[in-house]
């Protein structure tokens, strides 16, 4: 037995790892493991956080060595192993980059379309699954087909409803006239494994401008959340809240102002844009509040800037729990932006009264998708930070939101599933996973019970 391990630290093991360097290696792979029954769970560069890499038991096949990656204009065709950081770099060369911006560039694109990832720029071009031409997939016999965008499914299925949020990425999308790239996008490597994919390109904006905005509360920054969401070409509405820049300023020693209780960082593509751009968000700044210690920047030096302090912040946070001997117990919920003020309310109330000091909220508050993270201290903290995740996943369904906006559910998080889908519509995804598995091999234990284990 091997052991695996993703980037949460859950763990698990395999009786044996293969990495497939063609299409057809891989589906030679997967007809030898039907031939023999074995279970396959594939693995794409390990940074996931809800332990779908991590089998117990059966065949890992690694997509690593998949690396095809070649780039023309307004599209890239990259095989599963390809991390996001080389088809962005190979674009760039190019004059051109991929939307979808997870904040871990060491994923591979097949993982980033096994959970339909994110990140910060899916405020204004959304998540992986808008850029998705084409998909290549090889299914649980072997079989390998490749789909365009807007194939539909070719098999009856019953509809599930979808939170209204902009993000989700809890189980199977099965809208009304589904298609093939909407069902597997997102899947988690249940469905088929992810060989290759055609993606959208978007040329290089010509002129960017990246902000970092400080204000003395949490009620301004939350109005002009509100206030900034229309502001045009706007491509990321980033928050910190006060538990978050005091981590910043003990553990990285980031330039925040001892008066700075919340943040919220931009950042506008100015490309068409009239009129002087610094001005209206002097205008803005100055009718929310900010404080005057809030900067700006236009140069690349200046986005470097920009991305180092953007980026400091979960660094510090994943470097404190490791220093404490704990797992980070971390949400991924997402409410309608109607809901967010509530559910920021019920975070404010809920963390201060029972986490005082040890937890933070950070991340994508333009989609109304903030991660919570518990850091905790002691067991006892940790085991109340887990029993309260149930209670805000709750909370976050009784606002019409989801219990996954960009990681997936893997197997440390499958039993959210229930919480925010009937039973009808659970049966509806585990009817198109034992039509596409009949012998429900693929990721066994991700997003359902593995049914051939009895417990």
């Amino acid at each position: 037995m091997v052991a695996v391990e993703d980037a949460s630290g859950y763990q698990g093991c395999a009786d044996c790892i293969l990495a497939p360097a063609s299409v057809e290696e891989l589906a030679s792979t997967m007809q030898r493991a039907a031939a023999l029954g074995a279970a396959v769970t594939p693995s794409g560069a390990g940074t996931g956080i809800t332990g779908g890499r991590c089998p117990q038991g059966g065949w890992l096949v690694s997509t690593e060595r998949l690396r095809r990656l070649e780039i023309s204009r307004g599209r890239a065709t990259a095989g599963a192993g390809v991390l996001l950081k080389e088809l962005q770099a190979a674009a760039a060369r190019t004059g051109q980059f991929y939307a979808p911006d997870p904040t871990e560039w060491t994923a591979s694109i097949g993982g980033n379309i096994a959970t339909n990832a994110s990140g910060s720029r899916s405020f204004l071009y959304g998540s992986t699954r808008r850029h998705l031409l084409s998909l290549t997939a090889v299914f649980a016999d072997g079989s390998v087909r490749t789909f365009r965008r807007g194939e539909p499914l070719d098999f009856p299925y019953q509809p599930v409803r979808q939170p209204e949020t902009t993000k989700n990425t809890a189980g199977y999308f099965l809208p009304e006239n589904a298609t093939w790239i909407d069902l597997l996008c997102g899947s988690e490597g249940t469905l088929a494994l992810i060989a290759e994919a055609e993606l959208s390109l978007l040329p290089q904006p010509e002129a960017l401008l990246s902000g970092v905005v400080f204000f003395p509360d949490l009620d301004a920054a939350l109005a002009a959340v509100d206030q900034w969401r229309p502001v045009p070409q706007l491509r990321m509405l980033e928050f910190m809240d006060e538990a978050s820049l005091e981590v910043l300023r003990q553990d990285a020693a980031a330039p925040v102002p001892p008066s700075a209780r919340a943040c919220l960082m931009i950042e506008q593509q100015l490309d068409g844009l009239e009129g002087d751009p610094i001005d209206m968000w002097l205008e803005r700044l100055a009718a929310a509040g900010a404080l005057e210690e809030s900067w700006f920047e236009t140069t690349a030096a200046g986005r470097e800037r920009f991305r180092a302090f953007r980026h400091a912040l979960p660094e510090a946070v994943n470097a404190r729990v490791r220093s404490r001997g704990f797992e980070k117990i971390s949400s991924d919920f997402a409410v309608p932006l109607k809901r967010n003020a509530e559910m920021m309310e019920f975070y404010r109330r809920e963390l201060a009264s029972g986490f005082a000091g040890r937890y933070t909220i950070y991340g994508h508050i333009g989609d109304a998708h903030v991660h919570v993270n518990i850091l905790p201290e002691t067991a006892g903290d940790a085991a109340r930070g887990r029993a309260w995740m149930l209670d805000a996943a709750r909370e976050a369904v009784r606002l019409g939101g989801t219990v996954s906006a960009e990681h997936g559910l893997g197997k440390r998080k499958r039993a959210l599933l229930e919480l925010m889908f009937s039973p009808a519509e659970i049966a509806s995804m585990r009817a198109v996973k034992s039509r596409l598995d009949p012998r429900w091999r693929l990721s066994p234990g991700t997003l359902f019970p593995d049914p051939n284990v009895t417990i």
